[in-house]
C-alpha cells in the first residue's frame, strides 16, 4: 500500500499551530470506521463502506503503514492524511509518484484542518524525501478538494474519466532546495 523508501517510521508526532500528526493508535480505531462508513465523507470517493463490515475487519490497530498520519485536533483523531506510492489505479503521469490523500471527518470541514495537515505532512516529507514530486487526484465536481490542491500548490496535468466522473490530476513539483 505504500513505498516510501527508507524512510524511518514512525517519526516523531508532527506539531502544528492547531493539530498533531501521529502514527495511529488503538483508539483511534473509531474513528477509522466513521471515516469509511461515512457517506458524506465518502460522497467523490465510490461511496461508503457498510459499518458492518468495517466493523469485523478493521484491524486493532488501522493505518500502521510508513505514510499514514492520523490528525489529531484537541486530544482526538479529526481525520488522516496519507502518503504513499499506489500499485494500482495510477495514471501515467503518476506511476512510481508519492500521491496524497486526505479523510476528515464532516464535523471538521470547513475549519482549516485540512490545509493544515496537509502542508504539515508535505513539509515533513519535502524534509525525508527531498526533491520528491506529489500526485493528488480528485474529481473536479468536489470543488473543495479542487481549492485545497491549488492552495497546496498542485497544478493539472491531466482530467480523465474514472468511476463515472470526470476526475483532475495534480502534481506538486518538488520543493526548492535552500538557497
Amino acid at each position: 500500500m505504500s513505498d516510501l523508501g527508507p524512510v524511518a517510521w514512525p517519526p516523531e508526532p508532527i506539531r502544528t499551530g492547531r493539530l498533531v500528526l501521529r502514527e495511529s493508535e488503538a483508539r483511534d480505531r473509531a474513528v477509522f470506521v466513521e471515516l469509511l462508513a461515512s457517506p458524506q465523507v465518502h460522497t467523490y470517493l465510490g461511496g461508503p463502506r457498510p459499518r458492518a463490515e468495517l466493523e469485523r475487519e478493521m484491524p486493532g490497530l488501522p493505518g500502521r503503514w510508513p505514510g499514514c498520519f492520523v490528525v489529531e485536533a484537541d486530544g482526538a483523531m479529526v481525520g488522516e492524511v496519507l502518503l504513499r506510492r499506489p500499485t494500482e489505479h495510477q495514471r501515467p503521469a503518476a506511476v512510481g509518484l508519492v500521491d496524497l490523500g486526505y479523510l476528515f471527518l464532516p464535523r471538521v470541514w470547513g475549519l482549516g484542518y485540512a490545509a493544515e495537515a496537509c502542508a504539515a505532512a508535505l513539509d515533513w516529507l519535502d524534509g525525508v524525501l527531498p526533491g520528491e514530486p506529489v500526485v493528488l487526484t480528485t474529481q473536479t465536481a468536489n470543488v473543495r478538494s479542487m481549492r485545497l490542491a491549488a492552495k497546496l500548490g498542485f497544478t493539472e496535468v491531466e482530467r480523465f474519466r474514472a468511476w463515472d466522473a470526470e476526475q483532475w490530476l495534480g502534481l506538486r513539483p518538488p520543493a526548492a532546495p535552500p538557497a
